[in-house]
């Protein structure tokens, strides 16, 4: 499904760059990396244009902040989310970029787990800005991520919001960790209080054992917890 969703990634670190490709290639995307602004700028001469570009700001030769200027300024590029991945970790500076045009920042070193989430969530809004009707099937449960249902043999399950957006989140990102942080900034936004986080990683506990009633007997084993981590979807 992923497969037609393209990504371009401007990384000059060739180990961050490897961990990229491999970690968004596995959700079935079609990843590209460019080590520098300038084999990047080339690429997008051609006909061919991506639907993300993750960029980089502290490049070799032309920086991150020129080309997300550059970008932003061509209305041909005004639907390609930009998202930027970087070690520039001040509150000025994701103010700036943010302000010039990218979608998101993601701070390095960052969590691949929460990486793809946040990656799958950028992906979800795409499909569903298309009215594109997109249904995730695992054993007997389909997920209908247009619609916002999930099903078990054809029967509606009676989720609340919450549980929905945690069950979708588990099913996109099938074969992946989904961070509590990751479900706690979807369900709530972003906060700096570690106690206030606590208290909603409790909240989020209770909701995926919710969830995991409400699956039923055959679904039990399905949402796996990952101790200290998040929770992840195999089957």
């Amino acid at each position: 499904m992923n497969n037609e969703y393209c990504i371009y990634s401007i990384e000059d670190d060739a180990e961050i760059a490897d961990i990229i490709c491999l970690a968004l290639r596995g959700q079935g995307f079609d990843v590209t990396n460019f080590p520098t602004g300038e084999d990047f700028l080339k690429a997008m001469e051609g006909s061919k244009k991506p639907n993300m570009i993750l960029l980089d700001l502290m490049l070799p030769g032309i920086q991150g902040r020129d080309i997300l200027k550059a970008l932003r300024s061509n209305p041909q590029n005004q639907n390609i989310v930009i998202i930027i991945v970087s070690a520039k970790s001040l509150v000025g500076d994701k103010i700036d970029v943010l302000n010039l045009g990218a979608d998101d920042y993601i701070p390095k070193p960052f969590d691949i787990n929460e990486f793809i989430s946040r990656i799958n969530a950028h992906y979800r809004r795409h499909i569903q800005a298309e009215n594109k009707t997109v249904t995730l099937q695992i054993g007997e449960f389909l997920i209908d991520l247009d619609n916002k249902t999930l099903k078990k043999d054809d029967v509606l399950l009676d989720l609340t919001p919450s549980e929905y957006e945690i069950a979708e989140m588990l099913f996109t990102s099938k074969g992946s960790i989904v961070p509590k942080s990751a479900i706690a900034e979807k369900l709530y936004g972003k906060t700096i209080s570690p106690e206030k986080q606590k208290k909603q990683f409790r909240t989020i506990d209770m909701h995926v054992k919710d969830l995991r009633q409400k699956l039923g007997e055959s679904g039990k084993g399905l949402i796996k917890t990952v101790f200290g981590n998040g929770y992840t979807i195999e089957g």
